[in-house]
């Protein structure tokens, strides 16, 4: 249904108000006219009549009916009226407009039955003789005790209504005027009343619109000037609140999507009220698409959804470990699970926040993994020099032919041992001053550092046969510490050698990259297969224990050259395949 303004609700009722008042002080008016004109009629034709029975005192006691008869007609023009005198007897003794002697007997008259009795008699009816409707006014002509004749005044009732007629008509025209008039104030008034009201609708639509700053005018009613002040403080007091709401969302969305760990909230339904940026990325999910959803239809993760079940139906805080599958790798998450609770302390859901643990995880194996591996590497060196030396001990140490093997082995590991020890601290030492910037870097020529590192190996290469190509352009230099950047090399040349065949090519190219400066070793060994790629830099990895050990290898050559590309700011990275060979390569900044 269509709903009505307030100017068309309130107009219309004053209007009709109007109206019925109008209609009804006409209606009173108009009878109050038309008594107050009968009465002035009234009073009028008995002035008349006394007037004329003054005239006709002498005439009427003289019995000369001719004379009455024509004294009534002279009469009846000066006051407008019809005259009759009638006799006490009924009969018409003379008339103004009629011959008295066809007139019937007049004794049965209302009017002339009252002024018989000494009363002024009126009456209003139709007369058969006028053959119209009359007004009739009689009085009685008195003389001593007796009444001798009655004197009638008649005037037309159409007269009287022609005149009442006029009245009316004027009455209407002044009331026409008057609603005219009083619809107009009476519209002037709904439109200011409404006009306010109309102008706080369109104020309180900017509000809903969020215009909070807009200011409604003040009207002068203390009722609705009442109303404007208190939608204007509202406006404020909601401004306000409001601002002080986006301030704190914003502020909690500044901190969500800061945080590296991941954040969800879920309902009593387990349906997602709130995720943030790192819990996004960790699902492989967009966060504007997924608030309101469920979550077992947003996250296909078992353990998490057995684990938010939990967190709702617990009343303690839970903490578990579960694993997501991210971008196809394996990441180990820290769930931490807490109940939401409203101002009433009922549980409403639950907050469920994930912090990937993965790294941590990953440093542990490797903690564990070196322990593991310094062990065993420095416990072989250690145990063959604690047997050897029992040998000798036991007796054969008086045969120097044997004693002075058994020496030999003895120092071959201690060698080991020592080269073990020196590439640890080497290690260390890299990280230490790295860790405190201490490391001096200096412009160099990539091609003479390659030229001097290649000079270290030419006896190694003139026995086993190998040949190593340089790739360099004259003018490509960068900031270096020169040692460290030789020691990366030789180890990453001598790896080449090591794994290589005799003959086989082993090739040092550099190039100039988007701001930084690429150093590559390829060789054409035996390769690596894909499983060792991402842990081949560790310390003591191996990918062939027992060849590694023959070569003379510590475990520890590629964590130098790892840690000292980091210490320039840069990064190694390895490519290999089974049978295809490897290419090492060092990325440093320009």
């Amino acid at each position: 249904m269509r709903k009505k303004r307030l100017l068309w609700q309130l107009y219309p009722s004053y209007l009709l108000i109007i109206l019925m008042s109008l209609l009804a002080v006409s209606w009173i008016a108009a009878g109050f006219l038309r008594q107050l004109y009968l009465t002035e009629i009234r009073q009028h034709l008995k002035s008349q009549a006394g007037l004329i029975e003054r005239e006709m005192q002498g005439i009427i006691s003289a019995g000369d009916s001719a004379a009455v008869n024509r004294l009534c007609r002279e009469l009846s023009q000066t006051v407008g009226a019809r005259l009759t005198i009638i006799l006490p007897s009924g009969k018409v003794m003379g008339d103004s407009q009629e011959d008295p002697v066809r007139m019937d007997n007049h004794a049965d008259r209302p009017e002339v039955m009252a002024a018989l009795d000494g009363q002024v008699g009126i009456s209003n009816r139709f007369s058969h003789t006028l053959r119209k409707d009359m007004m009739y006014l009689a009085i009685p002509h008195i003389r001593g005790n007796s009444i001798p004749a009655v004197i009638r005044l008649a005037i037309p009732i159409t007269s009287i209504r022609q005149s009442l007629k006029g009245i009316y008509l004027k009455l209407a025209l002044a009331g026409l005027l008057i609603a005219l008039l009083a619809a107009a104030v009476s519209l002037a008034v709904s439109y200011q009343i409404s006009r306010p009201l109309r102008e706080m609708k369109n104020g309180a639509e900017r509000f809903a619109r969020g215009d909070l700053d807009h200011k409604l005018p003040i009207p002068n009613s203390e009722e609705i000037g009442g109303l404007a002040e208190t939608l204007n403080q509202m406006a404020g007091q909601l401004d306000e609140r409001i601002r002080t709401i986006l301030r704190q969302r914003h502020e909690q969305e500044a901190v969500l999507s800061s945080m590296v760990e991941g954040v969800l909230a879920v309902d009593a339904d387990e349906c997602l009220l709130n995720i943030n940026s790192a819990a996004a990325d960790m699902f492989g999910i967009q966060t504007g698409r997924v608030r309101g959803r469920s979550l077992q239809e947003v996250v296909r993760n078992t353990d998490l959804q057995r684990f938010v079940t939990k967190t709702l139906a617990s009343q303690t805080v839970l903490e578990d470990e579960i694993v997501l599958y991210k971008y196809n790798t394996e990441c180990i998450m820290h769930v931490h699970g807490t109940t939401l609770r409203d101002e009433q302390g009922k549980g409403i859901g639950a907050l469920i926040v994930l912090n990937d643990i993965t790294r941590l995880r990953r440093l542990e194996r490797m903690r564990r993994d070196f322990v593991a591996n310094v062990s065993h590497e420095l416990k072989t060196p250690i145990t063959g020099i604690q047997g050897f030396v029992e040998t000798l001990l036991d007796g054969a140490i008086n045969k120097p032919q044997e004693s002075r093997r058994f020496l030999e082995i003895i120092l071959k590991y201690a060698e080991r041992l020592n080269a073990i020890i020196e590439d640890l601290l080497n290690l260390s030492r890299i990280e230490q001053e790295a860790e405190k910037k201490e490391i001096r870097l200096e412009s160099c020529k990539i091609k003479d550092v390659l030229k001097s590192v290649i000079l270290l190996y030419e006896a190694r290469t003139a026995s086993q046969k190998h040949e190593i190509k340089i790739d360099c352009p004259e003018d490509l230099g960068t900031q270096a510490n020169i040692p460290l950047l030789e020691q990366a090399l030789i180890n990453l040349i001598d790896n080449a050698v090591k794994y290589s065949e005799p003959g086989k090519v082993i090739t040092v190219e550099a190039e100039r990259g988007e701001r930084e400066v690429i150093v590559r070793v390829r060789d054409q060994g035996c390769g690596i297969e894909s499983q060792h790629l991402v842990r081949i830099f560790e310390r003591f990895y191996r990918v062939d224990r027992a060849r590694s050990r023959e070569l003379g290898g510590t475990g520890l050559g590629l964590a130098i050259v790892k840690h000292i590309a980091q210490a320039h700011g840069g990064s190694v990275s390895v490519e290999s395949a089974p049978g295809q060979g490897s290419v090492f390569t060092i990325k440093l900044p320009e």
